[in-house]
């Protein structure tokens, strides 16, 4: 068995079937794996997945009052800004560009520490960081944590389902795997702790920067706008951290072919280059799994990359060291020139 297969915990009803094909399981079964994976009285292990449904629903009294005391026409306008544009641009910043696919280098930690908690804290890096670098390896085929293939709950679900890492890793294995975030800063366990906790995080960790993340951003939402300002950007984070698991599932065009030409080039899988995705955070998906190693995603000139002006904008300040940028790599491979951009069709998509 390759590495690679090994990184994830299996879900109960596993990839694939005895012949090889990708299982589907009912949204009944993936609801009751999802249960079991939160249950820490079950074990320990499962508290990667537990904080992460814990962190949302913590953040249910935070929309509640939104909804029924502060809502107003300009803080729903902060709220879609909020978390359609702020969360989903520093996601791909430090969850998809730096800590998965290192594409970029910080000349200081302290500029790592600023951009990891910029926003709202959600899930914990291994989350995010392991399992993509297994959907990058096995796209859409079965041990894709987040196949879009097996429908949008399977996607949805995911983040307890299938992106838990395996709990019985050798040694040597378990070095290999805390290496994916080693260079996020996290606090990582050794062998022996995770043996304990079945985690590459520590809890300590993960716990004490969620809270100092949360105190410090509703004391500056709360000094800039009061209650009700914090109230509804922490609604938006919510918004964000929940509908975030289904663009795995739109971002492969829902498991159909849906590549229009001249827009995605990438046909070796089902990524597209979505419109909203990619101007609201740069994440322009088919190029990304084109070049997933470039801080730099929009290589097209209507192609709007919010994540890509951050990272250049920290690194002409000094704070971002180095960073690859493959849009002359893409243009020379697919001979593109300005007058070959078909500009109305990547208006009309949706």
């Amino acid at each position: 068995m390759a590495f690679i297969d090994k990184v994830l915990q299996v879900p109960s009803y596993g990839w694939a079937d005895q012949n090889g094909e990708l299982v589907k399981p009912s949204v009944v079964r993936l609801y009751r794996e999802a249960f079991s994976r939160i249950n820490i009285f079950k074990t320990k292990k499962n508290w990667i997945p537990f904080i992460n449904w814990f962190m949302a629903t913590t953040m249910l009294p935070f929309l509640y009052f939104f909804l029924f005391k502060f809502i107003s026409w300009p803080l729903l306008v902060v709220f879609i800004v909020y978390s359609m544009v702020i969360m989903s641009t520093m996601g791909t910043v430090w969850f998809h560009r730096y800590s998965t696919h290192r594409a970029f280098t910080f000349s200081h930690p302290v500029w790592r520490v600023i951009t990891q908690n910029l926003t709202l804290r959600t899930f914990p890096e291994e989350v995010y960081v392991v399992s993509h670098h297994v959907h990058h390896l096995k796209v859409e085929k079965p041990g894709d944590p987040y196949n879009a293939h097996a429908g949008l709950m399977y996607c949805m679900l995911s983040d307890v389902n299938h992106q838990a890492i395996a709990k019985d890793l050798s040694e040597e294995e378990y070095k290999k795997v805390s290496h994916f975030i080693s260079h996020t800063g996290v606090q990582i366990n050794s062998y022996q702790q995770y043996l304990k906790w079945g985690s590459i995080a520590t809890p300590q960790y993960t716990v004490a920067l969620w809270i100092l993340n949360w105190s410090f951003w509703y004391g500056m939402f709360f000094l800039t706008g009061g209650h009700a300002l914090a109230c509804t950007l922490f609604s938006a984070a919510l918004f964000w951290f929940v509908l975030v698991r289904a663009f795995n599932y739109t971002g492969h065009g829902g498991g159909k072919a849906k590549h229009v030409d001249g827009i995605d080039f990438d046909r070796s899988n089902l990524s597209i280059n979505q419109s909203r995705p990619g101007w609201f955070s740069g994440e322009w998906h088919n190029n990304h799994h084109l070049y997933p190693d470039s801080a730099r995603a929009g290589f097209l000139p209507y192609q709007i990359d919010l994540a890509w002006v951050y990272i250049y904008c920290l690194h002409k300040v000094g704070a971002i060291a180095t960073y690859r940028d493959l849009k002359k790599q893409f243009l020379e491979r697919f001979e593109i020139g300005k007058e070959a951009i078909n500009v109305k069709n990547v208006l009309t998509k949706t």
